[in-house]
């Protein structure tokens, strides 16, 4: 059964900004969807539309279908019920999220107090039993943020993710800052948590070698845009699409010696969404363009099974990372280290 369904989505900011521009994307109970991409492709901006957590001035279109009901047409009071109880989101940068003067027990037990009726003194129960679940003692809950590190805190951000039992949990970079062993250990507990609970879960990362080991399905945006779509390690493996490619190949890969010391990339930076190109929003940057693609956009269309990516090369063959970045130096393109 599907959990959410996100219809057309499109989120323009004062000023004329487009952050997202017709998003379709489906997620099931159980299942993990990986959303990728540079800073600036409107990862965020999705995530904080699908709970109404976007400034005023933002002007928000399409659909956004939680169990059947569309997020953005609810009355104010139905979207306060939604939010912790019926989709939870865990931002990036736990130090900056929890409040400095107000113990981590307490913090998770809010919630549970605003949406549950309950005492304080059973929220604070449900809290301790809350943290032991995502590894952490239940006496630390007495604990103020900064007495905790960087790996516990996020562990306490997931712990008030769960605490009013939502279905759906919206990961914004949660891993963001933290070593690589506190990193696999928060991806492992994430896993966990899908499968024991049957959640669905959104984790959004510009990491595609971390979405390909922890997601079912993987989506990659560009300027506001899923340029591809399909089963995560594919797409991360053997992508379609020459931005998706890029992405990839911009990670050095365990085992491979070149790989390894000359890590690829693309020159620049994703557009200014208030100032999009014509056509292809990619094309500046692709080094496989075509002089049809300053001209013409490209819609997503089918790239193997269960698999999309809107490039005008889908079903041909598109040139792999080494081929691509030799063609963008003869084009003259700078392809740089990122």
């Amino acid at each position: 059964m599907t959990l959410l369904e996100v219809r057309g989505l499109e989120v323009t900011y004062p000023g004329g900004a487009a952050a997202v521009r017709g998003v379709d994307l489906s997620l099931a109970a159980g299942q993990k969807l990986g959303i990728a991409g540079e800073s600036g492709c409107g990862k965020s901006s999705l995530a904080l539309a699908l709970l109404r957590l976007l400034p005023a001035g933002a002007r928000v279109t399409g659909e956004v279908l939680l169990d059947g009901e569309d997020v953005l047409t609810m009355r104010w009071g139905q979207v306060r019920a939604v939010r912790w109880a019926g989709a939870s989101i865990v931002f990036q940068g736990a130090m900056h999220s929890l409040n400095p003067v107000h113990r981590v027990g307490d913090q998770i037990a809010e919630p549970i107090l605003l949406h549950r009726r309950t005492t304080t003194a059973a929220a604070r129960k449900r809290a301790g039993e809350l943290m032991e679940q995502v590894g952490l003692p239940a006496a630390r809950a007495a604990a103020y943020p900064h007495e905790l590190s960087g790996g516990q805190r996020q562990r306490v951000m997931i712990a008030m993710a769960l605490a009013c039992a939502p279905r759906l949990i919206i990961a914004d970079e949660p891993t963001t800052a933290l070593d690589v062993m506190i990193q696999a250990q928060i991806l492992r507990l994430s896993e966990q948590l899908v499968s024991e609970q049957d959640l669905g879960l959104i984790m959004i990362s510009h990491d595609l070698a971390v979405l390909a080991d922890t997601c079912d399905r993987l989506a990659v945006m560009y300027a506001g845009r899923v340029v591809e779509e399909g089963p995560a390690r594919e797409v991360h493996e053997d992508a379609r699409h020459p931005y998706a490619n890029a992405l990839s190949a911009a990670f050095p890969r365990i085992g491979d010696p070149a790989s390894r010391f000359a890590p690829r990339g693309l020159a620049g930076d994703p557009p200014d969404p208030a100032a999009l190109p014509s056509g292809c929003t990619f094309h500046p940057r692709c080094p496989v363009a075509l002089d049809s693609c300053a001209a013409h956009d490209q819609e997503l269309r089918e790239a193997g099974p269960e698999r999309r990516a809107a490039c005008v090369h889908v079903g041909t063959t598109v040139p792999g990372p080494a081929t691509a970045t030799e063609d963008a130096r003869t084009r003259g393109h700078d392809v740089a280290d990122r």
